[in-house]
């Protein structure tokens, strides 16, 4: 039958040409799509977003996002991994699908304020528990799991105040009363520590940080090993509708290839600029775990490969917040502003006797992002900075 002459309206949404195969490049292509597509109706009903053997709504993924999927898993030594609008949506991801009305669970007193602020929101509008542990705690935890304690949250190292917990001690008291352990392992990338080696159950990223690189995205990852736990959490994955954009998405799969390279050039830099830090008057401690001093050193030596370019300084006693504001604000190349992992060094002041409830060192926390800068140019910069804050 001949064909009917199609109007230009339909013409546009159904174009006759189609791509020849046999195109090939680096980059993985971006797949948008909120509906997929079935050739029939019967691969239509025999798909299931459960698994990744098949693609079902865009919600669920498609081939960009998938790749970026496997990458993360395999780089931390996972299976599984479910990408999330954010680190704080993953966060949230996490959560929301061990924990129910009655149920504990335990977060370090240095974890990521959000993640803390997220807890009093489940307990103030969820009737849950939500209870504060000492970072440094170890296997002391088992005194602390309730026989309704469902998740135990850590942080390596606390993302303010560096400390770097016992991770192998706390997962084994966690499973020895069959409780989900979950790691905020963004300082790490994943790649300065293999968290399923140690016993953690889930891991989380912000993506946002070392994996994109450019400063320039939002996305959190949660990965995992065991099949079961990974079910029970692309459910709630579903249910909160927890998308990501493909444009996001490609701009993630880009900077993980230069990730490790980025990585070890901020871990270097981080390290000579702490250590000068270290020897000025004015710096009465450097909380960087590379640091004999840094509380949980032993355990960074132990379980780590590397430190990245995030660490703190605590300012000296008799140095009022007057006078460190005016250092923070008189920075040239360090710009005043939250998170890591980008081309831009970063730093922040912080009041972290208000974040913490059993804080006890004296003096002001700034916390360091060294970028890609040149090291000796950022320490000139905090040089100056410095002597126009004594100049105050």
């Amino acid at each position: 039958m001949k064909k009917r002459n199609q109007g230009p309206n339909t013409s546009l949404v159904h174009p006759e040409f189609k791509a020849p195969d046999g195109f090939s490049a680096f980059p993985t292509a971006i797949h948008h799509a909120s509906t997929v597509l079935f050739k029939d109706v019967a691969s239509m009903r025999s798909r299931s977003w459960h698994n990744k053997s098949a693609y079902t709504y865009g919600l669920h993924g498609t081939p960009t996002s998938f790749t970026l999927e496997g990458q993360l898993a395999a780089i931390e030594g996972g299976q599984h991994c479910v990408l999330a609008p954010s680190g704080l949506a993953a966060i949230t991801l996490v959560s929301m699908t061990f924990l129910r009305s009655g149920d504990d669970v335990l977060i370090p007193d240095n974890a990521y304020g959000p993640n803390k602020e997220l807890g009093e929101w489940l307990k103030q509008s969820f009737g849950i528990s939500v209870r504060y542990y000492a970072p440094m705690v170890g296997a002391g935890i088992s005194e602390l799991i309730q026989t309704n304690t469902k998740l135990i949250w850590v942080e390596a190292p606390g993302s303010v105040s560096m400390e770097v917990p016992d991770l192998r001690a706390i997962c084994e008291a966690a499973h020895a009363k069959n409780v989900v352990v979950a790691l905020d392992n963004t300082w790490s990338a994943g790649i300065a520590l293999k968290p399923f080696e140690f016993g953690v159950d889930v891991s989380m990223q912000a993506l946002t940080k070392y994996q994109s690189g450019g400063s320039d995205v939002l996305m959190g990852a949660v990965i995992t090993r065991d099949t079961e736990l990974n079910n029970r959490i692309l459910t709630t994955h579903m249910r909160l509708g927890l998308g990501v954009g493909m444009d996001d998405v490609y701009l993630v799969l880009r900077g993980l290839q230069t990730m490790k390279l980025r990585f070890d050039a901020h871990d270097s830099s981080a390290r000579k600029i702490a250590a000068w830090l270290k020897q000025r008057p004015e710096i009465s401690k450097v909380l960087h775990p590379a640091w004999e001093d840094c509380p949980g050193h032993e355990f960074w030596k132990r379980d780590f490969t590397g430190a990245g370019g995030l660490f703190s300084v605590i300012f000296s006693e008799d140095i009022p917040e007057a006078m460190t504001d005016r250092f923070v604000n008189s920075l040239e190349l360090f710009k005043i502003g939250f998170s890591w992992g980008g081309t831009h060094s970063l730093c922040v002041p912080y009041r972290i006797e208000k974040m913490r409830e059993n804080w006890s060192q004296k003096g002001i926390l700034v916390r360091f992002n060294i970028g890609l800068e040149d090291t000796d140019d950022l320490i000139a910069d905090i040089e100056q900075a410095l002597t126009k804050m004594r100049e105050a």
